[in-house]
């Protein structure tokens, strides 16, 4: 994944998003899906070698037989019978041991389509892990550009807080001197307790932002306050930006990368169900050795066999089992196609975002600054006693809109870029596209 944060300047949000990439708990769980992926790849190979397994026991037995004693007299069978004549027994420990070899012939790629599919998910499982880290990052970014744009719209606040009560102050003066009325008073009271009002909100939103940047770090809400506590600007914009071409965010993308290795796991397992409806060859092979231990006699026991069987009537089962899995593949398909449509729009949607957030930057910069000269000249004008206090009120009101929209305005064009590195499959190398500068409208190439 390409380091696109770097391109910010911004070591903090370095620092953060290196700690993302190796505590959050949802790429946790993403890596250990991929290593039950690879598992079960290493399993589905599995099938295409033969399987050895070896037995043994140990066994108490009593043989009966003929034995040794005097067997002279054909009349007198008791003498025999008492010293290992007829009707004996010898008993003893019978050892055996043995290997049974198995192996199933991948006739018509059953197996091997198997092993397709299970590739096919391994790639698709590191491929929503890689799309998982994008979106972390993303999502890192997101939320420290917005506590640092709820921390520039506090001070903001405060500074015109503390301009409004200034501007209360004079007038109290100018009402204990007979200049102005208590109406005044009371309205510039209004205006300076208006803007006290909104700090709360502000700070609550600062706090939301910190506590979700922990959770994605992997830490407790609450976490990174005081590392955060000092603010800072906004991370600054490249001077260039390298977008690459439609084809190439088809590549780049993890999502569609996803969606297109899900759709070749379905295609293989077509096969390895249409496989199942025709017949299987099995090999067998087997080696035994037994021994009876008082007797000291060993026999071994081989045996080698193949046996093919295939299903003469199953009602359609199996043929039922491949038009399902195609109709599976059909879906994987359809999902493909739409997932390339939603990169192709997510791109060009943020192409434009970012190009109208230059220009709207721009024009509220103008604003806040025709904001700024026009309370300052009319609360000047006021304290000569050439303009009316209402049009004090309005331009202070006025700067204060005009100054939190252009810091919305400056958050918006860095959100709007991260979108885009989002879009883009996580950013691009200088040389994997066609660099563009960052203070111009970008077009998708054609």
């Amino acid at each position: 994944m390409v380091h696109w944060w770097r391109q910010l300047g911004d070591s903090q949000l370095d620092k953060l998003i290196d700690a993302a990439l190796a505590g959050n708990l949802d790429l946790r769980l993403a890596e250990a899906r991929l290593r039950q992926a690879r598992f079960s790849r290493e399993q589905a190979e599995a099938n295409l070698y033969p399987t050895l397994k070896a037995t043994g026991d140990i066994t108490q037995r009593e043989i009966g037989g003929w034995g040794t004693g005097n067997q002279s007299s054909s009349t007198d069978l008791g003498a025999g019978i008492g010293s290992g004549g007829i009707g004996s027994t010898v008993a003893g420990t019978e050892y055996n041991a043995g290997f049974d070899a198995g192996w199933e012939v991948d006739l018509f790629g059953g197996n091997r389509r198997g092993i397709e599919a299970a590739t096919a998910d391994q790639d698709a499982t590191e491929a929503r892990l890689n799309n998982t880290r994008v979106s972390l990052a993303a999502e890192v970014a997101r939320n420290y550009v917005e506590v640092r744009s709820y921390q520039r719209r506090l001070t903001i606040a405060r500074d015109n807080l503390a301009t409004q009560s200034d501007t209360l102050q004079i007038t109290e003066w100018r009402y204990q001197a007979g200049l102005t009325t208590a109406s005044d008073v009371e309205q510039a009271r209004t205006n300076r307790e208006q803007t006290r009002a909104g700090i709360p909100d502000l700070e609550v939103g600062q706090r939301t932002a910190e506590n979700r940047l922990a959770v994605l770090l992997g830490r407790n809400p609450g976490d990174l306050h005081y590392e955060l506590a000092e603010p800072r600007d906004l991370p600054a914009l490249p001077a260039t930006l390298a977008t690459g071409i439609p084809a190439d965010v088809l590549r780049q993308r993890p999502d569609v990368i996803a969606a297109e290795r899900t759709l070749a796991a379905e295609t293989a397992r077509v096969g390895q169900k249409l496989a199942k409806r025709f017949p299987s060859l099995n090999l067998s092979a087997s080696l035994n050795w037994y021994t009876f231990a008082s007797s000291g006699i060993t026999a071994a026991i081989q045996t080698v066999g193949a046996s093919l069987a295939t299903t003469l009537f199953d009602a359609g089962r199996l043929r039922t089992a491949v038009d399902i899995q195609s109709a599976v593949q059909e879906q994987a398909l359809i999902s493909y196609r739409n997932s390339v449509l939603t990169a192709l729009e997510e791109v060009e949607n943020a192409l434009k975002s970012y190009a109208a957030g230059h220009e709207r930057v721009d024009a509220r910069r103008i604003a806040a600054g025709a904001a700024q000269n026009a309370a300052q000249l009319s609360r000047q004008r006021y304290e000569a006693g050439l303009a009316d206090f209402e049009d004090v009120l309005i331009t202070e009101r006025t700067r204060l809109t005009a100054e939190d929209n252009l810091a919305l305005a400056e958050a918006e064009l860095r959100t709007s870029l991260i979108s885009l590195y989002k879009a883009l499959g996580g950013g691009w190398e200088e040389t994997a596209g066609t660099s563009v500068s960052s203070n111009t409208e970008h077009r998708t190439p054609s």
